[in-house]
């Protein structure tokens, strides 16, 4: 698989320079031909705004494609880097050359339509009041995308936590967050959210917290103590993958009718699997409590010496 994905970059790469010279030779001939054939462009003048059209796309084309080839450079030397990663700067890099190729094509289409270069810029700053105007919330979110792409406090595959939603950060847009949650949901969450709410990077810790809330009714409730003793018994096959002394259950509150805990410890090696295998057990000994009256508690808690 490693010398497959390795082929497939080598290949990427040859198309990339192959499409680069490709455009270079276009845009040379082009250059070439407005400048030789004055009487044709006189006689067709459509021919002469097609030719300055793809002419004027094609160099702020190449100009991009160059200033990115420079830029990656640097920042491999600069963090010693011996292949290319997909990571938030590159990430951000590709979007902005995205929407630089986005403005000199429109740009382009302009020039085509006979746009004077006076007229032009006229022409894209009422477009782009309108623009702002008309599309304000999604002007901010491209801003707070950049943001999160060129900041560290946010990177692709981080374990993060967004209001109710938790999950592997797969893919940073100029919309929104892409997230994979644990049932393996695919999360779209916009960029101003991220901005607007609290957001538990657990990836920056280099531990994993597995929390767990719930309610147990007061006619089936246990002793505290009781709960804890059975939630650690079944995590004792798990021990390795759980933090010494970093159990903790807490009464969160006591209600009319039942009273809301939170189990909670670390892990310091996150896995998915192992982590759904815990969550599981948990469940079935919270709900084994649900079915078991006051009495019967008091009673397996003296069998049990507690």
């Amino acid at each position: 698989m490693l010398i497959d994905q390795a082929t497939y970059n080598r290949k990427k790469l040859r198309n990339q320079v192959l499409i680069f010279i490709i455009k270079l030779l276009v845009y040379l001939g082009l250059t070439y031909f407005s400048f030789s054939q004055h009487d044709l462009f006189s006689r067709y003048h459509w021919l002469e705004r097609t030719t300055g059209a793809v002419s004027m796309f094609l160099a702020a084309n190449l100009l991009i494609s160059v200033g990115w080839i420079l830029t990656i450079f640097w920042y491999l030397q600069k963090h010693r880097l011996q292949k290319l990663t997909r990571d938030n700067f590159v990430l951000g890099l590709n979007r902005i050359t995205s929407v630089l190729n986005t403005i000199f094509f429109l740009i382009a289409l302009l020039i085509f339509f006979g746009q004077k270069i006076s007229e032009l810029f006229f022409s894209l700053s009422i477009a782009a009041a309108a623009l702002a105007l008309l599309s304000k919330d999604y002007i901010t979110n491209m801003i707070n995308g950049l943001i999160i792409m060129f900041s560290d406090q946010l990177s692709l595959g981080d374990q993060i936590k967004i209001n109710e939603y938790r999950g592997k950060v797969l893919d940073i847009t100029l919309v929104n967050v892409v997230l994979q949650n644990e049932d393996d949901d695919i999360v779209l969450i916009p960029n101003s959210v991220i901005f607007s709410s609290m957001v538990i990077n657990q990836s920056k810790q280099n531990i994993k917290k597995l929390t767990i809330e719930f309610e147990l009714d007061l006619k089936h409730q246990a002793y505290p103590e009781m709960i804890e003793k059975a939630l650690k018994t079944v995590l004792i096959p798990f021990s390795s993958n759980i933090t010494d002394s970093s159990f903790s259950l807490k009464i969160l509150e006591i209600k009319k009718d039942a009273v809301h805990y939170k189990v909670q410890f670390l892990m310091p090696r996150p896995d998915k699997e192992t982590e759904r295998k815990i969550r599981r057990l948990l469940h079935n000994c919270i709900l084994s409590f649900s079915g078991r009256e006051v009495n019967s508690n008091e009673d397996a808690v003296q069998n049990t010496g507690l």
